[in-house]
């Protein structure tokens, strides 16, 4: 089965069409020469962990080559921790802190991680909202924003790639424009004649969008909590879920995981100046979450190789 990428905006179409026209020509390189790889594009340090980081935890436990692409450093966050020690010298540099929030976590998660160098751009809030930073991530123009991704996937050479559906999972500008510069990075990674100093072309074999808080995930994990009497934290949240959340019909991989959720938690919990240990994300019980949702979500949205759907693994047709 070929899966056809429902990119959007103006490069979208034709990174769809040009790699189909890749499979049906038989021009993609070989997929089973090469060490299996993957790199998962985000937008700011913690979302690695909260979004599919079970799922490279267990890549990453067999073996697989597993690289974080931070775009940026999450320089505009705030603490958001209310235990976080309120340290002045410590928080005088809070992205340094970040930082080294960012290396405990990949390293409990056993994955490499690379920052791409761009600057937060905060969470405009407002009616209407205020421009954006100057220079900041989010203001860039999309194939300036995917040059370091570019450089990456032609060093890396991932035969998969995750990152953000178009609606960037919710609407802060860097996880919207996160989507936008890894699409146009795999366009122009795979592109000779796209800044040949910057490594020889590649093809991403397969591009996933992570959908980590489907909507049918969280509605299984909170009616589970209610038929137990646990108290719901996901109740006032469901009710108030935008329309255009993704459901399960866009889910085409489900990783089976819960081995892995413990890891995935401390990774998370490593970024302490953001996380708070006993928030929600860690209020259901775990074993009713391997019960009810034992997996992590994806939405398969290219593929070079023959595959077929539903799907249990990402490197499903490369190994």
């Amino acid at each position: 089965m070929g899966v056809k990428a429902p990119f959007s905006g103006l490069f979208g179409d034709h990174l769809a069409a040009w790699l189909d026209l890749r499979r049906e020509l038989g021009q993609g390189l070989p997929v089973n020469d090469s060490p299996l790889t993957m790199i998962a594009a985000h937008a700011h340090p913690d979302d690695e962990s909260s979004k599919g980081g079970a799922t490279m935890a267990k890549y990453a436990a067999e073996g697989i080559r597993v690289v974080v692409a931070t775009f940026t450093g999450g320089e505009r966050g705030d603490v958001l921790n209310p235990k976080f020690p309120d340290d002045r010298e410590l928080l005088a540099d809070l992205p340094a802190v970040r930082r080294r929030e960012m290396a405990q976590a990949a390293a409990i998660l056993g994955v490499e991680q690379r920052f791409l160098g761009f600057v937060d751009s905060g969470l405009p809030e407002g009616d209407p909202l205020p421009p954006l930073p100057e220079g900041s991530f989010a203001s860039l123009a999309p194939e300036v924003a995917a040059e370091p991704l570019v450089e990456l996937i032609r060093q890396v050479r991932p035969q998969v790639v995750t990152t953000y559906d178009p609606s960037g999972g919710y609407p802060h500008p860097d996880h919207v424009q996160t989507h936008r510069a890894t699409v146009r990075a795999l366009e122009l990674a795979a592109d000779p004649a796209f800044r040949p100093d910057l490594g020889e072309p590649f093809t991403v074999h397969k591009i996933y969008y992570d959908q980590a808080f489907s909507l049918d995930r969280i509605k299984a994990i909170h009616q589970a909590m209610t038929e137990r009497g646990i108290e719901s934290p996901y109740d006032e949240w469901l009710r108030e879920r935008p329309k255009r959340q993704l459901n399960k019909q866009r889910i085409t991989t489900q990783v089976r995981v819960p081995e892995f959720f413990s890891v995935r938690d401390a990774a998370l919990r490593a970024h302490a100046s953001q996380v708070d240990p006993d928030g929600w994300f860690f209020v259901a019980p775990r074993d009713i979450e391997a019960e009810v949702w034992p997996h992590e979500d994806f939405e398969l949205v290219s593929s070079t190789v023959p595959v077929t759907i539903p799907e249990d693994d990402l490197f499903a047709g490369l190994r």
